[in-house]
């Protein structure tokens, strides 16, 4: 049987994650977002940590808690674990039901990013677009929520995502066709979110709303953390500055049957 953590939980559950390197699991260890399940409330062997569709597991994967955990995930899910014990018991459990693909984490130090180079980037904004600061009008835009259903997904309400997130936009005759947002928050920073309007693309706007997230949070101290999904995403952050650290193991699961 497997039962959802509250606070108390919550905190024995920091020394199980702490080999996988990912701002989302301090998103839900700091109390900011996010769930989590395990085996035993009161001295937890396995877990589990889901932040919108991203799910990571950590603890004992041979016991048939592992299991029910390992079915407990939403329609698309996204899973990353640390160990190959973890990567055989997801392949076994999810047999023809998986995807294994390579993401790409980014070696976290604000030091790589230099301001000056960012306001340069800045700077290139075509004419006849302007940039915003994500703002109430912005957040409830169709052709904002057309870009990316992640923009705010993961804050509680439009409100929420106003008050502790953060976003920047590229508008075009009053239509968003580019932005970058806090897909997810930490104690120290965030985790970010960024899509382009498939017509609006080759023009460097991808480059443009980053550079502005960046510099907001760097004038807050706070990190940006960029995680790449493709060439395309590692191209991006090597552009603004941030270094490439390793690929890893993900495997995506179509949960609907």
């Amino acid at each position: 049987m497997i039962y959802e953590a509250d606070v108390n939980v919550r905190k024995k559950l920091i020394p199980m994650f702490k080999n996988i390197d990912s701002t989302l699991i301090l998103s839900y260890l700091q109390g900011h977002m996010g769930t989590a399940w395990v085996d035993n409330l009161e001295n937890p062997t396995v877990a589990q940590i889901t932040v919108g569709i991203f799910v990571f597991y950590a603890g004992n994967p041979n016991i048939k808690e592992a299991e029910e955990l390992l079915n407990n995930l939403p329609d698309f899910t996204l899973v990353i674990v640390d160990s190959d014990e973890w990567k055989s018991r997801i392949e076994t459990v999810h047999k023809g039901e998986i995807e294994k693909f390579q993401r790409y984490r980014f070696e976290k130090s604000s030091g790589h990013l230099d301001r000056t180079h960012l306001l340069n980037l800045l700077s290139t904004l075509p004419e006849g677009y302007e940039i915003k600061k994500v703002d109430r009008t912005i957040v409830k835009a169709p052709t904002f929520h057309e870009l990316s259903e992640d923009f705010v997904s993961q804050f509680d309400s439009i409100d929420d995502f106003i008050k502790r997130g953060v976003g920047y936009a590229i508008l075009y005759k009053g239509k968003v066709v580019s932005a970058a947002t806090s897909f997810s928050i930490y104690d120290g920073g965030i985790e970010i979110e960024i899509a382009t309007n498939s017509q609006y693309r080759r023009k460097g706007l991808a480059t443009i709303t980053a550079s502005a997230l960046i510099l907001d949070c760097l004038d807050k101290g706070k990190y940006p953390s960029w995680d790449g999904a493709n060439s395309e995403s590692i191209e991006l952050a090597k552009k603004l500055g941030y270094i490439l650290k390793e690929s890893y193991d993900t495997y995506f699961i179509d949960n609907i049957k």
